[in-house]
């Protein structure tokens, strides 16, 4: 299997994942401009993606999705609370959606898809954990608490790519909006770098090997805090062989092979 992170943040979010025989993009959050650019940079061919799989109704995360869609011939997969979420920013536009169920599997090509459910603030938000046959990759990069649904998922990967989005206190010294920042850090908000960094020590499998700590708050975080925070637990659970990496809003990461 093969991730490449195009951007994390809320600015926008997109993944690219190639495993089964196909490449796909989890989420459009950049334009369809922007999108392409960032895939030509990392070495990756626009015109071989599959599908874009959508985590949530939020713009971060589909903002380029509808001119993507057009200019290149992917399908396009969500369930019905996203997907009719979606269509709410694009009136007039119809999609010509593939529907599934949370929590229920499906194919494309050789890629094996698992939905599941998280808690944020969205019409039915998931995570995804993607399986090849051999290598194993979660995606959830938007939920404000853990849950045993999350953890079993992360337990069985490879390489997860997990939010790590604030630190508690920069996000309460900010000058958000009280209302912002209880949303932020409430149980369908956004889970804070200590938060993410107890889930991951406990729930990490023993095959794990990479973990990419996604959308951090260009506000409310810095890199390394919510690196050292990481690692620090990690740590202290004995996982010093895991490799762990920050994903960028501006900049597209390695292509990870695995």
């Amino acid at each position: 299997m093969e991730v490449c992170v195009l951007a994390s943040g809320s600015s926008g979010n997109s993944i690219y994942v190639a495993g089964g025989g196909v490449a796909l993009l989890v989420d459009a959050g950049l334009s369809a401009r922007e999108l392409t650019a960032r895939l030509n940079q990392a070495g990756l061919d626009p015109t071989g993606l599959r599908a874009v799989l959508c985590t949530h109704d939020h713009s971060d995360h589909f903002k380029g999705l509808e001119v993507f869609s057009r200019r290149y011939p992917v399908r396009l997969f969500a369930n019905e609370g996203t997907a009719a979420g979606i269509e709410q920013s694009f009136p007039g536009r119809a999609f010509d959606w593939e529907i599934f169920e949370t929590a229920s599997c499906f194919y494309i090509g050789g890629l094996r898809v698992e939905p599941f459910t998280v808690s944020h603030d969205a019409s039915d938000p998931v995570g995804f954990l993607f399986d090849d046959g051999i290598s194993r990759l979660c995606v959830v990069t938007d939920l404000g608490q853990e849950s045993a649904v999350v953890c079993d998922k992360l337990e069985r990967c490879q390489c997860v790519i997990l939010e790590s989005n604030h630190d508690p206190d920069m996000l309460m010294a900010s000058d958000r909006a009280w209302s912002l920042k209880s949303r932020i850090a409430g149980r369908s908000g956004h889970l804070s770098n200590s938060a993410a960094a107890e889930m991951m020590s406990r729930a990490a499998g023993h095959e794990l090997h990479t973990l990419l700590l996604a959308h951090l708050s260009e506000q409310c975080n810095t890199r390394a805090l919510a690196l050292n925070t990481m690692r620090t637990a990690m740590s202290q659970a004995g996982r010093t062989d895991v490799r762990i990496e920050v994903l960028s809003q501006n900049e597209v990461s390695s292509r990870f092979i695995f």
